[in-house]
């Protein structure tokens, strides 16, 4: 046997183990089925490609314990700064909410301490207009500090205009502090950022290292949308800085003063921390004194796939679970996890009016036929799907029975669910609940409603197509 015939030999040993220790690695992850199926097809049908995209893309640091140990570490750094933080609100709030809510009030805080916070004003806002205008406005009154974190930031005229306000308020002498997705902008030159470090904004990356033990796994991005202007004013939701979201899709975001902001707070500096920020000095400055606005309780909750649960998942499910009366859903992609689509569909069939908005062209051409996939089993439960004609809806809201209300960053899809680190606020509010209700209702004027015996006949192409992407669907 020659050198080149031993060379090939020991090459296809070597291939054959990997792909047997992938599908061992897959076949072991227990933290969800349908992307593991997913995977094993994926290496069966194209195995030396699907090595390479598991392996930057498909491990889930769920497995493992770095998720906790990263966030303990921020906890014990903060609170040997400021130690009152540790318990300071754990409980004190909770009578104030419907006692049929304090389990969900529970779980939600056992998600890096998401505590409940009273006396938020809190205004919700549905246009780009009305968001970047306010925004706009704040940040040029920022006196002490400005924290974003966003995963789109554009370079284009949106994007722009608040790159040169995050500037010149640096260069007043105002804290600035800047984690872009580097991932998600990929496409835009580091001179960009380069520039704003050099006017005296601090900017970090998400994901730091390099392959091939690159720090963040490239498929965990942050998807959160935050800014804090001087621990006093907080925006939150679905916009991120960009035309695209100022002029042209419809979105919904929060503006918040009062303890709210508190919760944004806590989870940028946590975001801060990890990315090899540290700790600001006179940390307690970023957690100023603040008065009650109103009787609003809420949450602000994080998401990140290297947490030990999947909070907002299981969130969804124990709130749909637990509706009484109506559940109305806003999102760019309905392509729910197994466990909220049955608790979707047994509320339905429970006579619950489940009513589901999402838009008629997704801004991703193959994401039309995974979506697609969900309908007819969801309509033949009872649920109401509404598809909004005129523009790309990219709110990610639900509001259950009057009462609960969820603003956030996450939509309803494996990759939000899973995948992405994400941002939500929970609200327990009469008067939040109504103007979410009656946002909803307002867009329906411009929505489709899909009727399940014309569904039923959609050409038997799509059927297929939708099928075969349905399979997919936990990695898109």
């Amino acid at each position: 046997m020659d050198i080149t015939s031993i060379v090939l030999l020991l090459l296809s040993i070597i291939y054959f183990l990997l792909i047997v220790g992938t599908f061992i690695v897959i076949l072991t992850d227990k933290t969800n089925t349908s992307r593991t199926i997913a995977w094993l097809l994926v290496l069966m049908i194209i195995p030396a490609i699907g090595l390479v995209l598991y392996y930057v893309f498909g491990y889930s640091p769920r497995r493992n314990n770095k998720g906790i140990e990263e966030y303990n570490k921020f906890k014990a750094a903060l609170t040997s700064e400021m130690p009152e933080i540790e318990n300071y609100y754990e409980g004190v709030y909770k009578e104030k909410v419907r006692p049929q809510y304090h389990p969900l009030v529970d779980l939600l805080e056992r998600s890096n301490d998401s505590w409940l916070l009273y006396g938020s004003k809190v205004e919700i806002m549905t246009t780009g207009q009305a968001k970047f205008d306010a925004l706009i406005n704040d940040l040029e009154n920022a006196r002490h500090h400005i924290h974003m974190e966003y995963f789109y930031f554009r370079k284009d005229k949106t994007g722009n205009h608040i790159r040169e306000i995050l500037m010149r308020k640096a260069a007043e002498g105002v804290k600035v502090r800047f984690v872009y997705e580097n991932i998600a902008n990929i496409d835009i030159n580091p001179r960009y950022y380069y520039t704003m470090r050099k006017a005296g904004v601090e900017v970090l990356p998400f994901s730091k290292g390099s392959l091939p033990w690159i720090r963040r796994n490239l498929n965990n991005r942050d998807h959160r949308k935050i800014a804090i202007i001087d621990g006093k004013i907080g925006y939150t939701g679905g916009m991120n800085i960009g035309d695209r979201y100022a002029f042209e899709w419809r979105d919904t975001h929060l503006r918040i003063k009062g303890q709210g902001v508190y919760g944004l707070q806590y989870n940028f500096l946590h975001i801060w921390f990890e990315s090899a920020g540290g700790l600001p000095e006179n940390i307690r400055e970023y957690f100023p004194p603040c008065k009650s606005y109103t009787n609003n309780l809420l949450q602000v909750v994080p998401e990140a796939p290297n947490s030990r649960w999947p909070y907002y998942l299981l969130a969804s499910v124990h709130i749909v679970s637990n509706a009484k009366k109506h559940i109305y859903i806003q999102t760019p992609y309905y392509m729910p996890a197994d466990s909220l689509l049955q608790a979707l569909k047994t509320a339905a069939l429970s006579e619950i009016d489940v009513r589901v908005m999402v838009s008629r062209k997704a801004d991703i051409f193959f994401m039309d036929p995974a979506i697609h996939s969900y309908y007819q089993e969801s309509l033949e439960a009872g649920i109401k799907i509404y598809e909004l004609t005129d523009t790309f809806i990219h709110a990610k809201t639900m509001v259950v029975d009057n009462y609960v209300s969820v603003i956030g960053s996450s939509n309803m899809d494996l990759r939000s669910l899973e995948l992405s680190f994400e941002i939500n606020t929970y609200m327990y509010d009469e008067e939040i609940a109504r103007q979410n209700c009656e946002i909803f209702f307002n867009d329906m004027h411009g929505c489709r409603e899909i009727i399940l015996e014309r569904w039923k006949n959609r050409s038997w192409i799509r059927k297929i197509i939708e099928s075969v992407m349905r399979l997919f669907s936990p990695l898109l």
